[in-house]
C-alpha cells in the first residue's frame, strides 16, 4: 500500500496541525497541473507546444525531449508551490491520505495510458535505473542464465552483467539477425527460441533498437516464449523507444517487466521513468533501494521485522528526495499523449518515418538498416552513406542546420528520427541534404 501518512518523517507536533496542512491555496496549486491541455487537434498546434530553436530542424528528439508547454507549466507550478512552502507541500503531497498523494495520482495517469493499475507502476528516474532495479531484484541463483541479444544498449547489458556477477549466475548474448532490414517476425522468434538453453531463466530484449531502428514484435515473441516447452522464462523489456511512438497497450504486451524512461518519446520531464509489472512479478523481486512509498516497509522497520506483505511496485520505487517538480509533472506528459490519441500519434510517426525511408531509399549511395515495414520499425531510421563515416554524415547535416545523431554502438550508423516536432517538408529537406552529402 502507498505510504500515505505523515508519520514516515517525524516533525514537531505544532507544524502538523491539520489546518496548517491543508491551505486552500496549496491544494488549488497542486490541482492546477491536472487542467486540460491546450488545443492539440492538428500537428501545427502540437509543434507549437515546444520551444525548439527554429533555426534548426530537430531529428534527434528521441535522445531527450524538449518539454512541451503542458509539461513546462506543470513543472513550474510544482516548483513554485514547493519553493513557497517546501515542508507543507511535501508533507501533504507525499505522506498524507491517498486522496492527496501526488505520486499516486501520477501512477494513476500513467497506468491509464499503459492499460494497467496504478499499484503496478514503479516510478524511476530513467530506463537505466529501471533495468538495474529489475535485474538486481530478480532472485537469480548460481547456475541461472540471463539471455539477451548482441543488439541491446550498454545500460541493458551492464545491468545484466552486474546483477549476474553478484548472484553467481551467467549472462549470454546472441544475435537475432545479421541484417535488421531483412528480418521478419518469424526469423526473430526462431533465432530467440534457438538461443534459449536449459539454464536460461530470464530473457532481456529491447523493443525498439536505437542501434538499427528495428522494432521487435514483443507481443508475438512473448506468446512464443509462453508456448515453448521447458522451464518458464521471464521477459524483461527495455521499452523506451516504443513508449510514446507506437500504438500498443503495455500491460497486455506480454512483458513480465517493462522498463522505460519517459523523457524521450513521451515528452516527460527530464529525469523521469517507470517500470511496469503485474502483482505476481513484483512479488518475485527483492528491493534494492529503501522506499519512501511503501507503508508496510516502514512499519516493519519500526517494529524490527521483515515486511509481511508481498513485494510491490511502491516498495521497488527508489526512496530519498528527488526533483518532485519533475516527477509529479510526468502526469502532464501522459495526459498530453492521451489527448492527442495513441493511435493518431503512432500513425503520424509511422507516416513521417515511411516518408524518410522512401526518400533515402531512392539514393543509390545510401544503405538503410531499418526495416522498411512499419510493423517492424518505429521512429528511428538508421542508414549509411557510401564512402562517408556516419559521424561525418551527422556533422555535414548539422552544417545544414539539421540535427541528426549516430548510434552509440561498436558498429555505428547515422540516424534520422522524424517525430511529432517535424513536418513532411522537413523530412524532404533532410532527405535532400543526405543526397547532397552523398554526392
Amino acid at each position: 500500500m502507498p505510504l500515505s501518512r505523515r508519520r514516515f518523517l517525524a516533525a514537531p507536533a505544532a507544524a502538523l496541525a491539520a489546518g496548517a496542512l491543508a491551505p486552500s491555496a496549496l491544494m488549488a496549486a497542486l490541482a492546477e497541473p491536472a487542467a486540460p491541455a491546450t488545443d492539440l487537434s492538428d500537428w501545427d498546434k502540437v509543434r507549437a507546444q515546444f520551444n525548439l530553436d527554429p533555426d534548426y530542424q530537430h531529428f534527434a528528439s528521441f535522445f531527450i525531449a524538449s518539454h512541451p508547454a503542458p509539461v513546462r507549466e506543470a513543472i513550474e507550478t510544482y516548483r513554485r508551490v514547493i519553493d513557497a512552502n517546501p515542508f507543507l507541500v511535501l508533507e501533504r503531497g507525499l505522506f498524507e491520505d491517498e486522496a492527496h498523494n501526488v505520486p499516486l495520482q501520477v501512477q494513476t495517469v500513467i497506468a491509464d495510458y499503459l492499460g494497467g493499475r496504478a499499484q503496478d507502476v514503479c516510478l524511476t528516474p530513467n530506463t537505466t535505473t529501471g533495468l538495474a532495479l529489475v535485474y538486481h531484484g530478480l532472485p537469480l541463483q548460481a547456475g541461472d542464465e540471463v539471455l539477451c541479444t548482441t543488439h541491446d544498449h550498454y545500460s541493458h547489458h551492464e545491468s545484466i552483467r552486474l546483477a549476474t556477477a553478484r548472484a553467481g549466475a551467467s549472462m549470454r548474448m546472441i544475435p537475432l539477425f545479421k541484417d535488421a532490414a531483412a528480418a521478419s517476425t518469424d526469423s526473430l522468434i526462431a533465432a530467440l527460441l534457438a538461443g534459449i538453453g536449459p539454464k536460461t531463466r530470464v530473457v532481456g530484449l529491447t523493443w525498439v533498437h536505437s542501434s538499427s531502428g528495428i522494432r521487435l514484435p514483443i507481443r508475438e515473441i512473448s506468446a512464443a516464449l509462453r508456448a515453448r516447452k521447458g522451464p518458464p522464462v521471464l521477459l524483461v523489456v527495455d521499452g523506451v523507444h516504443g513508449l510514446g511512438s507506437t500504438d500498443e497497450t503495455v500491460a497486455t504486451l506480454g512483458a513480465d517487466y517493462f522498463c522505460a524512461g519517459t523523457h524521450k518519446w513521451m515528452f516527460g520531464p527530464r529525469g523521469t521513468g517507470l517500470v511496469w509489472a503485474n502483482a505476481d512479478n513484483w512479488a518475485r523481486l527483492r528491493p534494492t533501494i529503501p522506499s519512501f512509498s511503501d507503508l508496510d516497509q516502514y512499519k516493519a522497520w519500526e517494529q524490527g521485522t521483515a515486511p509481511a506483505s508481498p513485494n510491490n511496485a511502491n516498495r521497488m520505487t527508489p526512496g530519498g528526495f528527488v526533483a518532485y517538480d519533475h516527477q509529479w509533472a510526468t502526469a502532464a506528459a501522459f495526459r498530453m499523449h492521451q489527448q492527442m490519441g495513441k493511435a493518431r500519434v503512432a500513425a503520424r510517426i509511422r507516416s513521417l518515418n515511411d516518408q524518410c525511408k522512401a526518400g533515402l531509399g531512392e539514393n543509390r549511395k545510401v544503405r538503410i538498416h531499418t526495416p522498411v515495414s512499419g510493423d517492424l520499425s518505429a521512429g528511428l531510421v538508421c542508414f549509411e552513406v557510401e564512402g562517408i563515416k556516419p559521424a561525418d554524415v551527422v556533422k555535414q547535416l548539422l552544417e545544414r542546420r539539421i540535427i541528426a545523431s549516430t548510434s552509440p554502438y561498436a558498429i555505428t550508423y547515422a540516424r534520422l528520427a522524424p517525430s511529432l516536432v517535424n513536418t513532411p517538408e522537413q523530412v524532404d529537406r533532410a532527405v535532400r541534404a543526405v543526397r547532397e552529402i552523398s554526392g
